[in-house]
């Protein structure tokens, strides 16, 4: 027996929300793999990082941001599941995103406001979705 397209649609229960908060892991995912190249080319590109946590050892600022990306792609793959690792993640990058964005709004204030709307979203989204289990 064959599924048309609307069995297809009907069988798809994902939030919307769920979706989105897994396309957001999966962007933050994708630009923390960008990063991690420049890190390790030892890029011009990359801001001074003298005071920062790992000095100037730009290769491991790129693990840290592979670390994250890998983290983040896990996040976004088990959001799509309904699992509960993504959930926990999830909150866990909102929260940090939201600190980050208060911290930098000085600094940049479009970048900080738009960090702090993003993470808000993505608060939201996984908690107006946090019935849904994928049914297996």
């Amino acid at each position: 027996m064959s599924t048309t397209y609307s069995d297809s649609l009907a069988m798809l229960k994902r939030p919307g929300w769920l979706t989105f908060a897994a396309i957001v892991m999966f962007s933050v995912g994708f630009t923390r793999v960008i990063s991690a190249i420049s890190y390790f080319a030892d890029s011009r590109r990359v801001n001074d990082l003298h005071n920062g946590l790992f000095t100037t050892h730009t290769w491991v600022w790129g693990l840290w941001d592979l670390l994250i990306a890998g983290l983040a792609f896990l996040a976004g793959s088990s959001l799509l599941r309904g699992d509960d690792f993504g959930r926990v993640f999830g909150y866990l990058w909102a929260v940090f995103v939201l600190v980050q964005g208060f911290l930098v709004l000085s600094w940049a204030p479009w970048y900080g406001a738009a960090a702090i709307v993003v993470s808000i979203l993505v608060i939201y989204a996984i908690s107006v979705s946090a019935d849904y289990q994928e049914v297996r």
